[in-house]
């Protein structure tokens, strides 16, 4: 297969960047609407926005914190060649592309798709240490490794 690790690293990390910074400014627009102006009356309706504006922020508050977690753990992981599934590895898995790594959405690199899984993803317990051409069983399927790199 041959995939460039290092664009699909570069790759993952343009797009969690933009994850975060898209969250980040969500984040800081229900911030901006939580705060209440204290030097006038206050409204029950006004209240209960900023209510639903706070609950929102602190929901995107985790959001940003795993945004920043992934970031980190991609620039930790070691992508060099694999033999058997682990992460940094590369890999086929009935005729779909994922990268160990961290869990994302589909994206497109180098021309094909692809996405990411985490080392906590339930999926991974069934595949860990597999080598191409074994036959794995998750949720009742039989999956083939078609490739490891």
């Amino acid at each position: 297969m041959d995939w460039n690790k290092d664009h699909i690293r570069e790759t993952m990390l343009a797009l969690e960047t933009a994850a975060l910074h898209s969250a980040r400014e969500n984040y800081l627009d229900y911030v901006s609407t939580a705060k209440l102006d204290r030097s006038e009356p206050i409204e029950n309706d006004e209240l209960a926005q900023a209510e639903v504006a706070s609950d929102f922020a602190e929901a995107l508050d985790d959001t940003l914190h795993d945004y920043a977690d992934k970031l980190e753990k991609l620039g930790t992981i070691d992508f060099s060649p694999k033999l058997t599934v682990t992460e940094g590895a590369v890999i086929k898995l009935s005729g779909r592309h994922f990268v160990i790594a961290v869990s994302t959405s589909k994206f497109t690199c180098q021309g094909r798709e692809i996405m990411g899984i985490s080392t906590m993803a339930p999926i991974y317990a069934a595949i860990e240490g597999a080598q191409s051409g074994e036959i794995v069983q998750f949720n009742g399927q039989d999956l083939t490794i078609e490739h490891v790199e």
